[in-house]
């Protein structure tokens, strides 16, 4: 048995599917993706290059920015290889460990991005509800603490959920549904049973994108209730015009999440490539949004960038 599992996975060559019935298209569909994936590495390379290089952003909430960007950075730079060789070069062969090393890395970075959001919601209430010891409790060294455990966080929990796989045996297609390897997608191909590797990956989600949506909501309740005590109506104001751009950074993260999930429920009579063509979006749209949301809403971020485009000449 255990000789046909080697065979069956590391041995095994999967395919990627593009977008099913528009096959003929792949060449004009890969233009939009093209422009979300440049808009996505520049813009988060640029707030990077931004925080780094800029004194004036050298405080907590940047920090976090910062590693917002980077984990945007990640996500996308974990697909991109696989959806644009799909669409320009029809490359939709990929090997069992290839596949594995990519899953790892799309969920580590999405768990990534819900922890850094929940840190970023941390950092909002601290600066609203205890602003004179906001320097003192979110320090340079605890900042780094909050980034390694999130890092590790997101590789312990992630680990045994893709490790898993390797115990299955693929007796059946090998034809993936995504441009890039989707853990149920690879889990339907197996032909033996997968409820501990469900049960592993459903207990992972929840223990961390769960976990730090509710206390994302628990945050904001706090800061609500620490702003409505607040005497001053422009202080009010003031207040949560700081947390404007964190909510709609927690929007696009959850919303196409949510949504992608209702869709493969309850979404069975749609046709293929509206599936596809919403998993391939839903991973694209942080790395692309998160900038601009952050450009246009936060007035020292945008007055760094221009600052740097100017001395670039741009």
């Amino acid at each position: 048995m255990s000789a046909f599992q080697n065979i069956t996975s590391s041995s095994i060559v999967f395919l990627l599917t593009g977008v099913p019935g528009l096959e003929a298209f792949h060449t004009w569909i890969s233009i939009p993706f093209c422009f979300l994936y440049v808009t996505a590495l520049s813009g988060n390379s640029l707030i990077l290059f931004a925080v780094l290089t800029q004194p004036s952003l050298h405080e907590p909430m940047y920090y976090f920015l910062s590693m917002l960007s980077t984990t945007d950075l990640g996500l996308s730079i974990s697909t991109l290889v696989t959806m644009l060789g799909i669409f320009w070069f029809n490359a939709r062969e990929i090997s069992f460990n290839a596949c594995l090393s990519q899953m790892f890395f799309i969920k580590l970075f999405t768990v990534m991005e819900s922890s850094v959001l929940l840190a970023m919601a941390f950092d909002r209430f601290v600066a609203i509800s205890n602003p004179l010891r906001y320097a003192t409790i979110l320090t340079d060294s605890r900042i780094v603490q909050i980034g390694v455990a999130i890092v590790v966080r997101g590789t312990l929990m992630l680990t045994p959920m893709v490790a898993l796989l390797k115990r299955l045996s693929y007796c059946r297609s090998h034809v993936l549904h995504h441009s890039y390897c989707f853990h149920p997608d690879v889990m339907k191909l197996s032909c033996t049973d997968t409820r501990i590797n469900s049960a592993v990956g459903l207990t992972a989600m929840i223990s961390t994108v769960g976990v730090d949506s509710v206390l994302i909501l628990f945050s904001y309740i706090l800061i609500i209730k620490t702003v409505l005590s607040i005497a001053s109506s422009e202080e009010r104001k003031k207040a949560f015009g700081t947390c404007i751009s964190h909510i709609g950074a927690v929007a696009i993260f959850y919303i196409p999440l949510i949504s992608l999930s209702f869709v493969h429920r309850f979404g069975k009579q749609a046709p293929p490539y509206v599936h596809t063509l919403i998993a391939n979006t839903y991973l694209l749209i942080p790395p692309v949004m998160n900038p601009i949301i952050y450009s246009v809403k936060t007035k020292q971020i945008r007055r760094a960038l221009i600052k740097i485009l100017h001395s670039k000449g741009i």
